[in-house]
């Protein structure tokens, strides 16, 4: 199985709301919505933004387990890191 960068469309102000997808074996596969989780977020007085890497929180449906931490690296590599600050 050859898993492969898709593609993301979330941007500011709302870049963990976007519609994620991988190919795997040049088949598109699409991700639930809400799928990711921030590791980044806000200083306690709210001065600044952390950034942090991404965790894919909702996979498809029978998603090859073999292939999640791969998934979590193309992720990672392909969106921009941190918090957007725009659920605060």
């Amino acid at each position: 199985m050859k898993l492969q960068w898709g593609g993301y469309d979330g941007t500011y102000p709302n870049l963990c709301s976007g519609k994620l997808y991988l190919m795997l074996d040049d088949k598109r596969i699409d991700f639930p919505d809400f799928c990711l989780r921030s590791g980044g977020g806000i200083t306690n007085d709210y001065s600044d933004v952390i950034e942090g890497g991404w965790t894919i929180t909702d996979w498809p449906l029978n998603f090859p387990e073999e292939l999640k931490d791969l998934a979590g690296i193309l992720v990672n590599e392909n969106i921009p890191r941190g918090c957007c600050g725009g659920c605060i």
